[in-house]
């Protein structure tokens, strides 16, 4: 097993290429090593600059189409075998040089995962900043992962913390709190240095916003009842149903006092109500019969043990 795995997405990032190759070689040397380029569906020529590296450990892994970053991302971490793994970005913002200093604080320490802090970052203070820092707080008081810059790329994992999880959709953004979720305790940060972009174009825009928010939501699922979906889904359909219910009693009443009740918009609440209560909880089970199979056909274990020592008599 080599000592590290970098992975590197790319898209449409051919100017940057050789440049940051030759970085990756020259931080690196005397650390055994695989980098991994992930072309996500480029179409300019970052292949063929690829290509061009002629170093045996350099890889490239092809895409057949454009996926997107997480995607990318996870078809780089399948391929990886190092003791370590990690993650930077292909735009040359991220500094190869930290790499070093990143894992031996992982490898001495005995982290989890180290993670780079943009602590002069040189981007828009509009277009990237402000909203990244705005992010970066609901992310932090919404997940509990008190961390400073969850938009960093640059990040190392021990090989069992990056193998544990998935990433999917845009959930790139989310790793510190998916590996978290995987019982990943001992995680720490470092100020790494950042570059301004000098080739290409970049790929973030205030759209990506929306999304964030609507992954956001997810995370909050997955961190509070991922194991108990019908905690969640069950209580949702009670209070539901009990307030449909306690309408449809108080209506009933009412007609028994000899009052009109039809076409009332409060009966259209109440029956409205006890529907949404029955398909509530009707969810919370179908997701628990989901989450059932989710660990039973992977042998997943709703838990992560960090470590068994044998009992020594006295």
């Amino acid at each position: 097993m080599k000592k590290l795995s970098v992975v590197i997405c790319v898209y449409n990032e051919e100017p940057n290429i050789q440049p940051l190759s030759q970085q990756i070689k020259d931080a690196l040397s005397g650390i055994d090593f695989e980098a991994i380029f992930v072309d996500d569906g480029s179409t300019d020529r970052t292949r063929e600059e690829i290509r061009k590296i002629n170093d045996d450990r350099f890889i490239l892994v092809e895409l057949k189409r454009n996926y997107g970053q997480s995607s990318a991302l996870q078809a780089g971490i399948d391929q990886a075998a190092g003791e370590f793994v990690v993650l930077i970005d292909g735009d040359l913002q991220n500094d190869p040089a930290d790499i070093p200093n990143m894992l031996r604080m992982a490898e001495a320490e005995g982290w989890d995962m180290v993670a780079g802090v943009r602590a002069n970052r040189q981007d828009g203070m509009f277009l990237r900043k402000i909203p990244s820092k705005i992010a970066n707080y609901m992310i932090r008081q919404s997940t509990g992962i008190h961390m400073k810059d969850l938009g960093c790329t640059l990040k190392i994992f021990t090989h069992e913390t990056i193998k544990s999880i998935h990433i999917y959709g845009e959930l790139h953004r989310f790793i510190p709190v998916l590996v978290t979720l995987e019982g990943a305790t001992r995680i720490t940060q470092v100020d790494v240095n950042h570059r301004p972009r000098q080739y290409g174009k970049s790929k973030y825009n205030l759209s990506r916003t929306t999304r964030v928010m609507s992954d956001l939501l997810l995370m909050l699922f997955f961190k509070k009842y991922l194991q108990r979906p019908m905690h969640f889904f069950g209580a949702l359909g009670i209070i539901t149903l009990i307030l449909g219910m306690l309408i449809n009693f108080y209506l009933l009443v009412v007609k028994l006092l000899g009052n009109n009740i039809w076409g009332k918009p409060l009966l259209m609440l109440g029956i409205l109500l006890v529907v949404a209560g029955i398909q509530f909880i009707t969810i919370g089970i179908i997701a628990e019969l989901q989450m059932r199979t989710y660990f039973e056909a992977q042998q997943k274990t709703p838990y992560r043990i960090k470590k068994v020592t044998p009992a020594k008599e006295n």
